[in-house]
This record gives C-alpha cells, structure tokens and sequence, in this order.
C-alpha cells in the first residue's frame, strides 16, 4: 500500500556533489521520494540536458521526484524596486519551472521573498509586496502550463516576508493558478510560534520540510536531534487532515561521506516512521 506520507530525502544535503554521483545510493537506502536541490554544483538546472538526464536516471532508479526546491539568493529578488534586476529573477524562476517540468518533479518550492534580512520602512514594504504578488503571478501561470504545483515555504522571521502573515498575504494575492504552501519545520521553530505556523498553512499545506533546531539557529538537524516535540507536531500535521510529502531537509557534516550522510538520514527516516501509524509510515527498507 502505497504511504500516506511518504518520507523523503532532499538532495540539498549533497549540494556538493553532482547529482548524479548520489542518486543511486540514495535508492539503495531505501528512499523512494525525493526533493531535488538547485544549487548548481549539483545540478545546473540551466542546462536542458542535464535536467533531462538527471530525470531518466531518477525514473530507471525508481525514484519519485515530488519536489524541486527554486533557487534563492539575495540577487534573485522579485521583489526588487529595479525592473531589470526584478526581471531578471522572474526569468530565472520560469527557468527553475521549466527544469522541474522536465524533471518529471509534481511540485516546485519556492521562497516568496529574498535572502534579504530586515523590514525596510512601510511604503517601501508595500511596494516590495506588490512586486512580489505581481512577479509570484507571473511564475504561478507558468506552472500551470507546464503541470507543476507551485508551493510557498514559510521563511526565516528575520527574512523579508518572514512573517507567515505576509506569506499568505501573498498566497490570496495570486489568482493566475492554484498554488499551495510547504512548512518548514525549521523555520517555524525559529519563528516562536510553531503551532500557529502550522495553523496558518493548514489550509493550504502540500508538503513538510522535515529539519530540527535547538530555537538558536537554522541548523538542519535530523528530526529527534534538535528540541522539536515531533510526536505533537504529526498529531498537528494528522489533526489539520494533512495529506503530502514529509521531506527530510538535512545539512551534510564537514568532511562527511555520502554514505554516513545517509545513514543519518535513514535514521531520521527511522525516528519519524517510528512515530507515525501504521498506514502512514515509510515502508521501504533500510
């Protein structure tokens, strides 16, 4: 029977390395579904080719590529007061788009601001939102076209649009396309408010990016290694009807294997199905 949360691994974790040095081990540990990192060490999602051949190597594999996660950046800013610079990262999340499609992936994340830290004075705030809207828009009926599910993950509360209120701002303002929203568990944890976060995106809540903190930073723990009350927060995911991907957003240790990287991941694989009922679990072995 196929799970009811099927449990993931992003790729972000190799970010590194070429993705195609690591699929095949991640399949050998037992992950079938997968979130696909755009860093372009890993995969350069600029070029059509590798795309293409990184999406027949997932399909011979057997893997399930649920997510591609956008590109972010402090220079892709759609946000920007700049037209040229604003365009320019809309062109280069439709790339993002195009290179999911291809793919073969069912949902492309997306942070709906930039890596930019702090609130900038109301009227300048206001019009950053309204770039936002107008720039989401244009990458949300671009999705459509190509059949991917555009999902907004929730950011760091020191980010510009940090806060889930100005998030779901934007979710209502977007009417080209039907678009959903990714938790990440990290984030919510840094914001405070985990339980309201969750609350917040219930309603329109896809998929879960699964990482653990101590409350002090965006350490990208395995889940059961940070200060995270995961038995509360899947009875949340459970209460709110949650029917997605859990998907394990890891960091690397310096000077790590790939293969110690995935035992680690595994383990939280382990932590998470050990917590969930029976027709919800990961059942694939290790």
């Amino acid at each position: 029977m196929t799970p009811l949360w099927p449990i993931g691994l992003s790729t972000g974790c190799f970010y590194r390395h070429s993705i195609f040095s690591v699929l095949e081990e991640i399949r050998a540990s037992g992950f079938q579904a997968i979130e696909v990192c755009s860093f372009p060490q890993h995969l350069d999602y600029h070029r059509e080719d590798d795309v293409h051949r990184a999406g027949e190597m997932m399909r011979t594999l057997g893997l399930r590529p649920i997510s591609f996660h956008a590109p972010f950046a402090d220079r892709i800013d759609i946000t920007a007061p700049d037209d040229a610079a604003r365009e320019a990262a809309v062109t280069e999340l439709i790339t993002a788009c195009r290179a999911a499609a291809l793919l073969g992936a069912e949902n492309i994340v997306l942070h709906p601001g930039p890596e930019r830290e702090g609130r900038p004075p109301q009227e300048e705030f206001l019009q950053r939102m309204h770039h936002a809207a107008v720039s989401l828009n244009r990458v949300a009926a671009h999705c459509c076209e190509t059949g991917v599910q555009l999902l907004l993950e929730n950011m760091l509360p020191h980010l510009l649009f940090g806060q889930t209120r100005d998030m779901m701002y934007l979710l209502g303002e977007i009417s080209t396309c039907t678009v959903g929203t990714c938790l990440d568990t990290g984030h919510a944890r840094l914001s405070g408010d985990l339980g309201n976060v969750i609350h917040k995106l219930s309603g329109h809540l896809k998929m879960v990016h699964i990482n653990d903190n101590h409350g002090d930073w965006d350490a990208h723990l395995i889940p059961g290694d940070g200060s995270i009350d995961w038995p509360w927060l899947l009875s949340e995911l459970r209460r709110y009807q949650f029917r997605g991907g859990l998907i394990i957003e890891m960091s690397a240790r310096e000077n790590e294997t790939v293969a110690d990287t995935l035992t680690r991941a595994r383990q939280g694989r382990d932590f998470l199905a050990h917590l969930l009922p029976a027709n919800a679990s990961h059942s694939n072995p290790p």
